[in-house]
């Protein structure tokens, strides 16, 4: 413990700043136009002319999808709270009606880029490398007639025109159908226009082949171009493609469902008749067509979009696959992880023939994967596929949250259970747009007789945890996994995402009580090692951000280095801002959404806020405190200076920390703190796919200039494939590392157990912030900068201004003057 609990729990008095009120509107961003500004930087990707042109055309498909989904979960969510006159305000001080109007505003023009992209750049230069995307008006005589050859013969017999009338009612349309028409049609010139509707089947190919790997026409182009054999002897007034996005936020009270399968099947039904929330369609489509959707659909005028084809590029992304190494990115292999897959060659720490067991390898070290680095098959899979296998293994328990259709986790879980194991799982029914896949799992499951639990009251199961219990010479021991991931083979492909194994026996036990959580009736508040949302981990967290505060208003060295997809919770970002003012150096590496601002006059210029989109999804969350011991507390055994790393599933956003079991472990491990010691390095020195946030919200991507490039995903790669090319098993990674930064990794100096001291320093610290200030007497960081000129230097730093010399020949790195004082003031003065 960190000495007495304050009246709030976390155990450390927050550090109170003079006339600065944090509950400010302006020093919070808004969660959603943030989210936007993230899909800014995806659309980059495809505008980038560095990006290799079929990864251009791979991130034209991803905007799409997200987009899509912010729309159907954020924006649907927004209308639902406008229609029921919710008024609430966010911590940025938005309305609902507020942010759902911002909203449309921005993603307009976010959406008409993409269409300039495609069509001013991307397409003309698929042309120039031969792939052309054809307009029907650029074909040859003899193409026109194979195509219309091909739409009767192959597509005109799965066509279904729905006309709306007074004999038909309006036709249902599914959730983003980009393959819908619009055809205004009537009887003769002068009569009454009728609107039909025809969707396009999806088992057709979105892109119809001329010429294979060459020349294409969409569908759609054909279509239109041969309705006449359709609706014959009719005039066809005009036609165009619409595109309909349905609200996902469909919801039931779980506190009365009778049952809780009963009750997502439900939901998903309702999903699909949800209401709709955004239309596009093309930009010239007939006044009638226009006027029928608004009216039946009920949009409001800012829910419709006209755009320039195409509306949807999600299906685009088949060219990627396209044999034209010259247009892609060099491929990609996982690779195994040197300390899994060593057989008849030195094995950790003694010389053997004998083949290893995952179990005696992660008995020796703890083993730190790091996918798409290291391959998921031959890591989780083989941890799995062991316990399923091994006639020692008693029980083995997981939690499934997303995982692929024909996860080869699960298949690992029923073997374990048909080889005699005691077999528990935890499968999140309400993981959303996975809720079918989860609903078919927990059937399949449950017919091997497997002890299954899928959901809890009022809670996500977020958790990226296994755990075997295996019988040994020595007694019963306890082997884990817990990861920032899901165990999903295929985005384990393409997503970032860290994972520890370990034969700790206290976060096993942690693992134990977890488990017997989603089986029993409720969750403990005593943990050993783990940091369990949402009963222990904001508190935590809290605590380590408030104890660098204390070490900074002291003068010493305080950092807090931390990588999540999401920084939305406002008590989390009113702790940064009063770490910042206190004097903390403050880096975090947020994929998306953030709602803290940087630089900020007097409250966050201690703050720098980047966000790194590369080829693989960002996905690892990693946290790095600077001081490991309680500054306040005699009788702790640490030392000053010995960080704390962890790694998990949870983002420091509201619903991980309060909403969602999530569990994040402590890494302890010298040879994995110094690897993840060099990934967020390597981040923080990236000048080719990081961004830096502006105070405003917007963001700067760095761009080398006369330096090398920097590329973290690229460095990462090729620090794998040597490691995987050794003759000895090394820790997933060779060092030394091509970066080496100023992250503390080993103890620092002891501290003393009896006065309170703090490395060496005779002030007493406690629970007095004015207490902790350093001293002013010395003239000011300018003299003692001036008076220890040879024990300070300007080092070559995007991010540092100044590096300190310290007496053991080590060097600390500090962003300010000020900063740079407060170190040499703490070894020399």
């Amino acid at each position: 413990m960190d000495g007495e609990r304050a009246q709030d729990g976390v155990g450390i008095e927050p550090f109170e700043p003079d006339d600065v009120d944090l509950a400010d509107p302006s020093l919070y961003l808004n969660r959603e136009l943030s989210e936007l500004e993230f899909q800014k930087r995806v659309l980059h990707e495809a505008e980038d002319e560095r990006t290799p042109l079929l990864e251009r055309v791979r991130f034209l498909s991803i905007f799409t999808r997200n987009i899509d989904e912010f729309v159907m979960k954020r924006v649907g969510g927004l209308k639902q709270q406008i229609e029921a006159g919710v008024t609430d305000r966010t911590p940025d001080g938005r309305t609902p009606l507020e942010q759902w109007r911002e909203i449309h505003d921005e993603l307009r023009p976010m959406l008409a880029a993409q269409t300039t992209c495609y069509r001013e750049t991307i397409r003309p230069a698929l042309a120039d490398a031969g792939i052309e995307i054809l307009d029907y008006s650029a074909l040859a005589a003899d193409e026109r007639t194979r195509l219309r050859t091909y739409f009767e013969d192959s597509v005109l017999p799965t066509l279904t025109p729905l006309s709306f009338d007074p004999a038909h009612p309006f036709p249902f349309i599914s959730n983003r159908s980009h393959r819908c028409r619009a055809i205004v049609t009537r009887q003769s010139p002068g009569e009454e226009l009728t609107f039909t509707r025809v969707k396009i089947p999806p088992n057709r190919p979105r892109l119809v082949e001329l010429e294979a790997g060459a020349r294409y026409v969409p569908i759609e182009a054909v279509i239109r171009n041969n309705l006449d054999l359709l609706l014959p002897n009719v005039e066809i007034v005009d036609t165009a493609l619409f595109r309909l996005t349905r609200n996902a936020e469909v919801r039931r009270d779980e506190e009365i469902a009778e049952d809780l399968i009963d009750m997502i099947e439900e939901v998903l039904e309702q999903r699909r008749f949800a209401s709709v929330v955004r239309l596009e369609i093309e930009a010239d489509a007939h006044p009638f067509a226009r006027e029928t959707l608004q009216e039946q659909l009920e949009l409001d005028e800012r829910e419709i979009y006209e755009r320039e084809g195409p509306l949807d590029y999600r299906e685009f992304d088949r060219l990627v696959d396209l044999d034209r190494p010259a247009l892609q990115r060099d491929a990609w292999t996982p690779r195994p992880h040197p300390q899994l897959t060593a057989t008849d060659r030195t094995a950790i720490g003694e010389h053997t023939t004998k083949h290893q067991s995952v179990f005696e390898r992660v008995g020796e070290t703890d083993i730190l994967l790091h996918h798409p680095y290291h391959d998921f098959t031959q890591t989780v899979q083989s941890f799995l596929h062991e316990a399923a296998t091994d006639p020692d293994v008693l029980a083995v328990k997981a939690a499934i949250y997303r995982t692929t259709s024909d996860s080869q986790v699960i298949q690992s879980l029923i073997d374990a259970a048909e080889n005699g194991k005691q077999v528990a799982v935890m499968v999140e029914l309400k993981a959303r747009f996975d809720e079918q896949n989860n609903l078919e799992w927990v059937r399949t499951l449950e017919e091997h007789g497997i002890h299954v639990a899928y959901g809890t009251i009022g809670l996500k199961t977020h958790t990226k945890t296994a755990l075997v219990v295996r019988e040994e010479d020595d007694g019963v021991e306890l082997y884990s996994h817990v990861g920032t991931g899901n165990y999903h083979s295929e985005t384990a492909k393409g997503y970032v995402d860290l994972g520890l194994l370990t034969a700790d026996q206290d976060i096993g036990q942690d693992l134990v009580t977890v488990f017997n959580f989603f089986t029993g009736p409720s969750l403990d508040e005593q943990f050993r090692k783990l940091l369990i949302a949402p009963v222990t981990m904001r508190e935590r967290f809290t605590r380590y951000i408030r104890r660098e505060a204390r070490y900074a208003q002291a003068g010493r060295p305080a950092r807090i280095v931390v990588k999540v997809n999401g920084l939305e919770d406002p008590a989390i970002v009113e702790e940064l801002y009063r770490a910042a003012m206190a004097g903390v150096d403050v880096d975090l590496i947020v994929r998306d959404i953030c709602r803290l601002r940087p630089g900020v006059e007097g409250v966050s210029e201690n703050v720098d806020v980047y966000s790194l989109v590369g080829r693989f999804l960002e996905h690892s969350r990693i946290f790095y405190f600077e001081n490991g011991a309680a500054p306040d507390d005699p009788a702790a055994a640490e030392t000053v200076g010995d960080p704390r790393y962890f790694i998990g599933s949870a983002d420091w956003m509201t619903r991980n920390l309060d909403y969602r079991v999530e569990a994040v472990t402590p890494v302890d491990d010298p040879t994995i703190r110094r690897q993840l010691k060099f990934v967020l390095e390597l981040t923080l020195a990236d000048n080719r796919h990081v961004w830096e946030m502006q105070s405003d919200g917007s963001y700067e991507q760095r761009r080398p200039g006369d330096e090398s490039a920097v590329s973290t995903q690229d460095v990462l790669m090729e620090q794998t494939r040597a490691a995987a090319s050794q003759d000895e098993p090394v820790a997933g990674l060779i060092e030394p590392y091509p970066i080496d930064g100023d992250l503390l990794v080993e103890a620092g100096p002891p501290r003393s157990t009896d006065t309170g001291e703090v490395d060496g320093d005779d002030t007493e610290v406690t629970n007095d912030p004015e207490a902790q200030l350093p001293s002013e007497t010395d003239g000011g960081s300018p003299r003692l900068l001036d008076r220890h000129e040879d024990r300070w230097y300007e080092p070559d730093s995007r991010t540092y201004e100044y590096a300190v010399r310290t007496p053991d020949g080590q060097r600390v790195y500090r962003k300010t003057a000020d900063g740079a004082a407060s170190a040499l003031r703490q070894y020399y003065e």
